[in-house]
């Protein structure tokens, strides 16, 4: 029992030697190419006296990560322009894109296996642009807040990983039709990645 015991020791150890590092040093760069889902959720306000729903939609995603400490990094967010159709009182009224440059400091748990979590909290600042209606002149205000995500990698080289992560975003914004507020659309959404990441 002891021999198979220390057996089986000895070839956990070589498999923990044997899984690609991809150890997150200071000094380290990470870049992150991917797809994002991003869901606001289902109860959007009431604008102009109607209840809002804002519907999800999917783009291209890039990361850029560059750890200050071992283990910890600061990151930056960007995307492609994600667009969404506004209805109220379940009729499509308006269309409106924006970008959410978002910048979090994550913290990535050191393990000696292929898979290494991570947990981050940042700021988000969505800009929105290209409102478009048939109601007249609309515009959505652009929005400040915080960002909070959590993350899974998995290791398929000494340099690279498949990442899959899910960040919530805190997003309100001031909607205005011909000059005048006509409510908040309260979006806050989920985005769900899956990414390859590549250290350098």
């Amino acid at each position: 029992m002891t021999k198979k015991l220390a057996a089986l020791t000895l070839s956990t150890a070589l498999l923990a030697m044997a899984a690609p590092a991809f150890a997150q040093s200071q000094g380290d760069w990470t870049v992150g190419v991917g797809l994002g889902y991003l869901d606001p959720k289902s109860d959007n306000g009431t604008i102009a006296g109607a209840p809002a729903t804002i519907d999800a939609d999917t783009r291209p995603i890039f990361t850029a990560e560059y750890f200050i400490r071992d283990n910890l990094g600061i990151e930056l967010l960007a995307a492609t322009p994600f667009k969404h159709t506004i209805a109220l009182g379940g009729v499509d009224a308006a269309t409106v894109k924006h970008l959410p440059p978002t910048l979090s400091v994550n913290y990535h748990f050191p393990t000696n296996s292929a898979w290494k979590p991570y947990v981050g909290a940042g700021l988000n600042y969505t800009i929105f642009f290209d409102e478009q209606t048939a109601l007249g002149d609309l515009k959505v205000d652009d929005s400040f807040g915080v960002s909070l995500q959590a993350g899974l990698d998995y290791m398929v080289s000494d340099n690279g990983a498949v990442r899959l992560n899910v960040r919530w975003f805190d997003i309100d914004s001031d909607v205005s039709l011909n000059g005048t507020n006509i409510g908040t659309a309260e979006i806050d959404p989920f985005l769900v990645g899956v990414s390859y990441v590549h250290k350098f």
